[in-house]
């Protein structure tokens, strides 16, 4: 990974990071199929993780809080089920009552997943394998622009 990546991750803003990946996807020439789900993959991730990390309550998918976002814990969320997992405990933070309770803004994370064919009224409920491997493919696109 290039030092600018570590840079962006530990203190762009969501914009910042979606913008830096898109120019890089331009001068790499993916092709299109790969270019239209980069973006809205990273954004959909992004939206919670920058705010975590904002707000000093950033962990890691085995759920112990880290200090720092950087590329590789963002891949490591980037796995479907690690960010199908995230989205659940983010609303179950969300409605705690609690000092856990958090207020993480999930339409950008939850839209992304239910158009992936994630329910998310159901944790225990499945999704496609396409849809998991597709996704392997979209953070390897990713890796190779950071």
């Amino acid at each position: 990974m290039k030092k600018e990546s570590y840079e962006l991750f530990k203190s762009a803003t969501v914009d910042e990071i979606i913008s830096h990946l898109a120019k890089e996807l331009q001068t790499k020439n993916e092709s299109a199929f790969w270019a239209t789900r980069v973006v809205p993959f990273s954004e959909a991730i992004l939206s919670v993780l920058v705010v975590l990390r904002d707000e000093k309550k950033l962990f890691n998918p085995e759920g112990v809080m880290v200090d720092e976002l950087t590329p590789e814990l963002f891949f490591r969320w980037s796995d479907f089920v690690s960010l199908k997992s995230l989205a659940f405990k983010i609303q179950r933070t969300n409605r705690a009552t609690d000092e856990s309770k958090t207020e993480i803004d999930l339409s950008k994370l939850a839209s992304y997943l239910s158009a992936n064919g994630v329910n998310l009224e159901n944790e225990q409920l499945d999704f496609p394998i396409p849809t998991y491997n597709l996704h392997q493919g979209v953070s390897n696109v990713i890796k190779s622009l950071l």
